[in-house]
């Protein structure tokens, strides 16, 4: 069984729960070694003392804290011991919040919360009411030398607990720099909409994976096998082009799309002169003014709008 983090009781009301904290997500990744380039042996790190000019092991290293330049106070386990606060055993419930009303920005870390034997029914109590209100547990926790606001969130088997950044903590985006650009017309408010959902769908993790790992992977069980590294194909980056210019391109009908594809002479507007057709081999009263785009109103043809340049003036039907 994984450890816990921490271990105390919620306590809310006339209510106490003994309780333990457990992670609830790590992420992985693919660690490295430092290697000495010239002869290929591991590094290892000391911490050195220099005024004695040697390395120092682990009982004789203690907390500091530097108050002023180059000088120094030293910290005891047992001294932040004392000064620890009652949310180090007690994790206090200190309201009740609409769920609708915390922005995930504030969400730092998740563990799972997990009762003890004697804490089930009164858990299982907690959990139910949460999940009937609608309601989020607002709750203070001390751990790591740091206390701690967090939230009580029930999910389909237990509750989960995620620590939130202080507001002082988390940086608005207007501190960054403007974001909204110029007024949405309704036009390309409605084409936005139309591409959303053509790719919208539900959530499931399991589709997305690291590919960089994989890469990663690959490349290493190469080295070992002694086999030349595959350079991955890099991606063409896509033009910034005008939303309802990319919009108008992406619903051209089928045919149309070929003839771009054939170059301007399969884009002649002129008749055929045998049988009077247009180059698509519609006559003009099968294929209505409504379903293709009037190549007249271009400023440029309509095969250029995928090779438009960033910079480039967006052109409008």
């Amino acid at each position: 069984m994984a450890a816990s983090v921490w271990s105390g009781y919620i306590t809310f009301g006339l209510i106490s729960i003994p309780v333990k904290l457990f992670s609830a997500a790590r992420s992985e990744g693919i660690g490295f070694n430092q290697l000495h380039r010239e002869c290929g042996s591991r590094l290892k790190q000391q911490m050195v003392c220099p005024v004695h000019e040697r390395a120092v092991t682990r009982d004789e290293i203690v907390k500091g804290y530097e108050y002023e330049k180059d000088r120094y106070i030293t910290i005891e386990a047992d001294e932040i011991k004392k000064i620890e606060p009652k949310t180090a055993k007690a994790m206090e419930i200190l309201e009740f919040v609409p769920i609708a009303q915390v922005d995930p920005v504030y969400f730092d870390s998740s563990y799972h919360l997990v009762p003890d034997e004697p804490g089930r029914r009164a858990y299982t109590l907690l959990k139910t009411a949460l999940e009937k209100s609608g309601y989020l547990g607002v709750a203070h926790v001390s751990m790591h030398n740091r206390e701690y606001t967090v939230l009580l969130r029930p999910t389909g088997k237990g509750i989960m607990v995620h620590s939130m950044f202080y507001q002082s903590e988390v940086r608005a985006i207007e501190d960054i720099g403007p974001a909204d650009a110029t007024e949405v017309k309704d036009k390309e408010l409605a084409l936005a909409h139309s591409l959303i959902e053509s790719l919208a769908g539900d959530f499931d993790p399991s589709k997305y994976h690291d590919q960089f790992a994989t890469q990663l992977k690959s490349m290493i069980e190469a080295k070992v096998q002694g086999q030349p590294i595959v350079e991955v194909e890099k991606p063409r980056l896509a033009p910034v082009i005008d939303l309802m210019a990319a919009g108008r391109k992406s619903k051209l009908p089928q045919q149309w799309r070929t003839l771009r594809q054939r170059g301007p002479a399969a884009r002649h507007r002129g008749k055929n002169e045998h049988d009077g057709t247009h180059a698509c081999g519609h006559r003009r009263s099968v294929l209505p003014r409504g379903s293709m785009p009037d190549f007249a109103r271009l400023r440029t043809p309509i095969g250029d709008l995928a090779e438009q340049r960033p910079g480039a003036r967006s052109h409008e039907l």
